[in-house]
């Protein structure tokens, strides 16, 4: 029989998950995802990914602020769900939440626990250079993402790949994962596994103060930081047009390169810059109120001539 299920979810990142539980024909009870927030030029308020997802769907729709009053609990045990799924849901379920579903709460997660552990992990492995990751589904626990696993899908993380790429692959492949999942909880097979008590490191969330790009650091660090934080929040430097001021210039891309030079220094005329050790060359960038282009289009209408310097960012 298909499952009464609660999902729990608020960005893009969740919307195919809740897409393929109620394509697979359970019963979506009700979605719970973070209240409508001020977005746009006219800061109207805008309804999340998931909210706008189950509308269309026509699944009710709650969005509370909190889950820690006695009313919020009694409402949702009021559901009577079999399940619930949480996809990057934004509020912590305390354990009456936890302890109300029949077959309990399970949480999607991207990345190979317990490494990664909490709210940015698809950002911390590729800045951390990880070959891989992978995305989970676990039942959860009062714990920070301590729950044990049940099922597993590994993804290669390549040399290029951007956190945005990234995202996308590891939303397809939990959508598919938690509808795996379901199918095993609900005849009773699905085998759970405590996560292991050695490699646990923490996925903080990204503070913008770190996406200044020191070119002082090795090559290899600077690319995985832009890739990691591209196309949000974007890793920055400062540089100044011919007769004008200094501005922020976001890299979306960038490539390992040969070359050698002083720590900020562009080499040549395709944007390649000297790091703390090798190079990298800038392979797409975007200017402030300006659409992403490709480092050829950039130089068009801004000159950074060989020997110019980069200097260190400047914290806000």
């Amino acid at each position: 029989m298909p499952l009464r299920i609660v999902f729990m979810g608020t960005p893009d990142f969740s919307v195919p998950a809740l897409d393929a539980i109620a394509g697979a024909g359970h019963e979506v009870v009700a979605v719970y995802s973070q209240p409508p927030r001020p977005a746009g030029r006219g800061m109207a308020e805008r309804p999340s990914p998931v909210h706008a997802k189950a509308a269309s769907l026509d699944i009710p729709i709650r969005t509370p602020r909190t889950l820690r009053d006695a009313g919020a609990q009694k409402l949702f045990a009021d559901l009577g769900a079999d399940a619930a799924v949480v996809i990057a849901y934004g509020l912590i379920l305390p354990a009456p939440i936890l302890e109300a579903p029949r077959l309990g709460c399970f949480n999607v997660h991207a990345s190979a626990l317990p490494r990664w552990r909490g709210a940015a992990p698809i950002q911390r492995a590729i800045m951390a250079g990880d070959p891989e990751t992978a995305v989970m589904v676990m039942r959860m626990e009062e714990g920070l993402d301590t729950g044990p696993v049940g099922m597993t899908a590994r993804v290669p993380i390549g040399p290029d790949v951007t956190a945005g790429a990234l995202h996308d692959t590891l939303a397809r492949e939990g959508a598919s994962l938690i509808v795996a999942a379901l199918a095993r909880i609900e005849q009773g097979t699905f085998k759970l596994t405590p996560q292991p008590a050695d490699g646990i490191t923490y996925a903080a969330k990204i503070d913008k103060k770190e996406a200044g790009i020191d070119f002082a650091k090795p090559a290899a660090e600077v690319h995985n930081l832009i890739r990691g934080l591209s196309p949000f929040p974007g890793a920055w430097f400062e540089a100044a047009p011919q007769g004008g001021a200094p501005e922020r210039i976001k890299v979306l891309r960038s490539a390992i390169a040969d070359g050698r030079g002083t720590p900020g220094e562009v080499l040549d005329d395709t944007l390649t810059i000297a790091c703390g050790t090798g190079a990298i060359r800038l392979v797409e960038v975007q200017r402030a109120g300006k659409r992403a282009m490709t480092a050829a289009d950039f130089l068009r209408g801004f000159t950074m001539p060989p020997g110019t310097r980069i200097g260190r960012p400047k914290p806000d």
